[in-house]
């Protein structure tokens, strides 16, 4: 308890200073309501980081996916007669 006080730079004294002004601004209501909103924060941080901890170390043990063919680029269809002059496609209106 000590070391988390002298993290904060504050003594016994200004520690109860600081609770009773909290106190008097928030009333004695709000504090459990802001300390549960606050809990189930924390738990579902907790939740999510889990979550995300044991999707990866599933995807770790997954085989790898066998690799895929190559696609090949589109083939253009040849003309029946390679020597015949082209013609050029109609302008589109």
């Amino acid at each position: 308890m000590n070391a988390c006080l002298a993290v904060l730079g504050l003594s016994g004294g200004e520690l109860v200073l600081v609770l009773v002004v909290i106190l008097v601004l928030f009333g004695a209501k709000r504090i459990p309501e802001f300390a549960k909103g606050l809990g189930k924060g924390i738990n579902e941080f907790k939740k999510a980081s889990r979550e995300v901890t044991d999707e990866i170390e599933r995807s770790v043990d997954e085989p790898a996916p066998p690799p895929s063919a190559p696609k090949s680029a589109p083939t253009t269809p040849t003309p029946a007669n390679p020597n015949a002059p082209q013609t050029p496609a109609a302008p589109k209106v």
